[in-house]
């Protein structure tokens, strides 16, 4: 009845999370097509207008060779002043000041309409932007999906491998499930939160369009630009967080290195990497674990520990890997156990695996030091 009830929870886990994945993604897709319905009807508007400069200039021309013949006219009556008529000079005046001031009015005109359809070049290229952008984040939204289905398929068929062979135990199957809910929080808390952002904003672009304020609805686009970039970002980090491919191509080391330079030079803090000892390749499932060991307590001195300062170690002895991680942040009294530290016991557990060790130092206002300590026999 347990592993049933378990079965249970794990499969909703992933229809949950595949379901996140994919409202995303349509959300992304309606957000596409909004855009390129407006597309089409500022398209249209353009079109329209330029036939319309097109006419403003012909009837311009012509009346510029009208004005010039009524000037001549003028210039001759002017010349001539006393052959004509009080009546005949007054009309050749009032006709001349007519066609100049109608021409005026002309150009003005022209001028506004080319003005008009300058603005929809710029409009329909900014919202071009965006649909290429919601296309390539739909894009790359179905990449996550594909990696998520095949990722839990493949995972199903190991737990289903260990129930028939007996070989696996309840802890690695209750992890693998933090697994999976951890990655359900990211996407949650991360891209979804984003998208339903960017729809939010594409409403009050469209808004703001419609109640006649230009200036508005292009500040609007370009911060909804800034969000689908953000937002590809978090997309792209999720799958490296899937699987690092440099840890197969590089090892640890490079590729912890190579993971703290990305995240410092994103969040824009200072991150401090140390490495003693031998560098060399040791058993993939550690590699994996420290990694994530190291990526867990590096995010969340980032994220909620409002450090300025990270310094990361890695100490390969003879007897035991060493992985310390230490921030100036806010620090926590690890004495009280907090309702949603998901990621520490995700930690715990991990190094538990491995028959290591984990102790948390942290004093309020002083910072915070993990120390993870895991027995070298088995690492090669």
């Amino acid at each position: 009845m347990a592993v049933k009830t378990r079965e249970k929870a794990l499969d909703y886990i992933l229809n949950e999370m595949v379901d996140v994945v994919e409202n995303s993604k349509d959300e992304v897709f309606h957000i596409s097509e909004e855009a390129r319905t407006e597309y089409e009807r500022l398209l249209r508007d353009l079109e329209y207008t330029k036939a319309k400069v097109l006419r403003y200039i012909d009837e311009g021309d012509k009346l510029e060779q009208n004005v010039r013949y009524s000037r001549k006219r003028l210039s001759e009556v002017s010349k001539y002043f006393d052959r004509y008529s009080e009546d005949e000079i007054r009309e050749v005046y009032e006709s001349t000041h007519e066609l100049q001031t109608k021409l005026a009015m002309l150009r003005q005109e022209e001028k506004g309409l080319r003005e008009k359809r300058d603005e929809l070049e710029r409009r329909l290229q900014n919202i071009d932007h965006t649909i290429k952008r919601a296309e390539n984040l739909a894009n790359k939204i179905s990449v996550i999906l594909t990696y998520l289905t095949d990722d839990f398929r493949q995972v199903n068929e190991m737990i289903e491998e260990a129930k028939e062979k007996q070989e696996f135990s309840l802890r690695i199957i209750e992890a693998q499930e933090e697994e999976r809910k951890r990655i359900s929080r990211e996407i949650h808390d991360g891209p979804a939160q984003m998208l339903a952002n960017i729809l939010l904003r594409s409403e009050l672009v469209d808004r703001t369009f419609r109640e006649g304020s230009t200036d508005d609805a292009l500040e609007e686009i370009r911060s909804l630009r800034k969000m689908v970039r953000s937002s590809l970002y978090e997309v792209r980090r999720i799958i490296y967080d899937l699987r690092p491919m440099a840890l197969d191509d590089l090892g640890l080391i490079p590729t912890i290195k190579k993971y703290i330079t990305t995240t410092s030079e994103y969040n824009n803090i200072n991150i401090e990497f140390t490495s003693i000892g031998e560098v060399k390749r040791i058993n993939q499932k550690y590699e994996i674990a420290v990694f994530r060991l190291a990526q867990e307590a590096i995010q969340n001195a980032v994220k909620h520990a409002e450090a300025t300062l990270i310094s990361v170690k890695i100490e390969i002895c003879t007897r035991n890997l060493n992985l310390i991680v230490t921030d100036n942040g806010k620090g926590f009294d690890p004495s009280i156990k907090r309702d949603k530290s998901f990621g520490l016991m995700g930690m715990k557990e991990r190094v538990e695996m491995f028959d290591g060790v984990m102790d948390i130092i942290s004093t309020i206002g002083k910072g915070t030091k993990i120390v993870i300590q895991v027995p070298m026999e088995g690492l090669f």
